[in-house]
């Protein structure tokens, strides 16, 4: 496989680490690691980021539509670009509900957890716990399901 992980360019990793920097600096700048803010937005009382996920989804969207045209393949780890294709079914619904209730219950999503860790919110750490736990059960409950959805594909 040309992406496989012994064949990575040597930059991969210390870009991947800048782009994480980038990401959290860009969530503590904009205020979004801090979960009041985030509990405002769902209280519709502070729309500050609906701007700040436009911003992200308008470079993302520009950026998706220019690479494979101008690159062909990626420049780090040679993978071509391609889109994955996942159903969307009951356990993309479901997920996304739960998803949704431990959002509005802790005022925080994953990236902006450890975003929020940065600036000294270490009570956070109870979120982020929280999640690994979800994730964990999750994969258990996933393992000992007697379905073919149960097998990871290519696609995950």
């Amino acid at each position: 496989m040309a992406g496989s992980a012994a064949q990575r360019h040597p930059l991969f990793a210390p870009l991947v680490i800048l782009g994480g920097l980038i990401f959290g600096f860009g969530l503590a700048y904009s205020h979004m690691a801090r979960p009041e803010v985030v509990l405002d937005f769902l209280q519709f009382e502070d729309f500050g980021l609906v701007f700040v996920m436009f911003g992200g989804a308008a470079v993302t969207g520009v950026t998706y539509f220019l690479a494979p045209r101008l690159l062909g393949r990626a420049v780090l780890s040679g993978d071509d670009f391609e889109r994955r294709l996942k159903p969307f079914d009951r356990n993309v619904l479901v997920g996304g509900a739960i998803f949704g209730v431990g959002w509005g219950l802790s005022g925080i999503c994953p990236g902006a957890a450890y975003a929020s860790v940065g600036i000294g919110n270490v009570t956070i750490l109870w979120a982020i716990a929280g999640m690994f736990i979800g994730a964990y059960a999750q994969g258990v409950f996933r393992s000992r399901s007697p379905s073919d959805e149960a097998a990871p594909t290519s696609a995950d």
